[in-house]
């Protein structure tokens, strides 16, 4: 079988990672998205399927597009989760259209700064975003409103017991993610985001923090 599938060894080493990879992200970037948890591992099940049967390209993305998530919160929110589904088979459909007549050579077209000053808007509200989530605390639902309102979140933190020890958990995990790359490569078999994940569930369940959850209703 190792004649036949002379890579299968490696091919097989490195889905693992990939797979242990985008575990703790699916579910991160569901969350963040504003939909069950349990849809993030579905969506990264299928896609994972679908794209592995597709022909690879140098431009492919197939893993979670944490970029994605400021879009897919604002889909859910104007349209209702319902309609989340044909909204993507509707983008994916255009996107097949556009592959077919072969528009993509329009897109060199578009500054570089256009698409680097996107994505770090999107980054920006992210971040805000997942500040407030951090604190246990309920983000505002627009943009511009987690941003201005980060100074009363932080103001709510501080006279919370229970958000300081959120954003406590929080700050370690970063600490992890940041820190693991540091380490023998042997360590660094198993991917930092997993590692990062698994020690913050292990010290909140020790210690018995209080802290918030993610809720997983399908199930």
């Amino acid at each position: 079988m190792l004649t036949k599938y002379p890579h299968l060894r490696q091919d097989f080493a490195a889905s693992l990672v990939v797979f242990l990879v985008a575990l703790p992200l699916c579910v991160g970037v569901a969350v963040a998205s504003g939909v069950p948890a349990e849809l993030g591992l579905v969506t990264g099940i299928v896609g994972g399927i679908v794209t592995g049967l597709m022909r690879g390209s140098s431009l492919q993305v197939s893993g979670p597009a944490a970029g994605l998530t400021v879009l897919v919160f604002e889909a859910v929110n104007e349209f209702g989760l319902p309609a989340l589904g044909v909204i993507v088979l509707a983008a994916g459909l255009i996107q097949l259209v556009m592959g077919a007549l072969r528009l993509g050579r329009w897109f060199r077209a578009i500054s570089v700064s256009v698409v680097e000053g996107m994505l770090a808007g999107i980054g920006l509200v992210i971040i805000a975003g997942q500040l407030y989530s951090a604190a246990g605390l309920e983000a505002p639902a627009s943009g511009p409103d987690k941003i201005l309102g980060l100074p009363g979140a932080v103001v709510d933190a501080l006279g919370s017991t229970t958000a300081l020890t959120s954003l406590t958990v929080g700050a370690g995990t970063i600490a992890v993610l940041v820190l693991w790359k540091k380490l023998p490569s042997k360590a660094q078999t198993v991917p930092g985001a997993l590692a990062a994940v698994l020690l913050a569930t292990l010290v909140t369940q020790v210690f018995g923090l209080s802290v918030a959850t993610v809720e997983v209703n399908g199930l």
